[in-house]
């Protein structure tokens, strides 16, 4: 076996304070966020698809249990105490309005992550899906490929303006899925129902798949049944779940 996913748990920090050092636009729905501060040394995310809280301030008093969104630890320097954070930017929600408003220096509290599924080894071939808001995920498991990696990317986002900056190695084809109106998840599910079981690589694949909700059956139906691979070598979730 070239690889394990082995579910880890963490020593749970449950707010770290930091403040708002920079933001950068990479495309127009999307942005970087880096928080600094001397609560983020010591942090560690060893899984590509960690989860950490996101708490914003409510009135003077700075971070609490309010507007707060799960988000993927994109970088960070446990020394230095800086932690980078990518968002998907869309018009209403109060952590993305925060994100695009808030004044550098504004406090925020960052909580977790409670636990890790981290990736041991490396694998044969892989296989990774997403929508917009799984991108951070898939750039970290971009980085963990070898140069020599083979295996194939989907992600969905609206238009080609959307696309961010993603170079993962020659042995490994990467596909942007642009959904233009159609609701989010269908044109990701109808690339991933096209790939058939002919198209498996030979070898101990990993599969990822994350998006929204509606996508989870396709990726089950790939990964799982057509290329029966086993459900402890796949990682397959909905990230988010749109509103009727």
């Amino acid at each position: 076996m070239p690889f394990t996913l082995t579910r880890t748990a963490a020593e749970r920090v449950f707010r770290r304070t930091a403040r708002l050092s920079d933001r950068t636009w990479l495309t127009p729905g999307y942005l970087r966020l880096r928080l600094a501060g001397a609560q983020l040394r010591g942090f560690t995310s060893p899984g590509a698809d960690d989860h950490v809280r996101l708490f914003l301030p409510l009135g003077a008093d700075g971070p609490h249990d309010g507007p707060s969104r799960e988000v993927t630890p994109l970088d960070w320097d446990s020394a230095a105490g800086w932690l980078d954070l990518e968002l998907v930017v869309h018009p209403g929600g109060l952590v993305s309005d925060w994100a695009v408003g808030a004044p550098l220096a504004s406090t925020v509290a960052v909580g977790g992550p409670r636990g890790s599924t981290v990736l041991q080894g490396t694998p044969d071939a892989w296989f990774l899906a997403g929508d917009e808001t799984a991108v951070p995920a898939i750039r970290r498991f971009v980085a963990a490929m070898p140069p020599t990696a083979h295996g194939r990317i989907l992600i969905e986002v609206p238009d080609p303006a959307h696309q961010v900056d993603l170079v993962p190695p020659p042995g490994v084809e990467l596909d942007w899925i642009h959904r233009g109106d159609a609701p989010p998840g269908r044109a990701l599910t109808g690339a991933i129902d096209a790939v058939d079981a002919g198209q498996r690589p030979a070898g101990a694949v990993f599969g990822f798949v994350a998006a929204e909700q509606a996508v989870v059956p396709a990726g089950r139906a790939l990964l799982h049944d057509r290329w029966a691979l086993p459900p402890e070598q796949t990682i397959v979730k909905g990230y988010w779940k749109r509103a009727e």
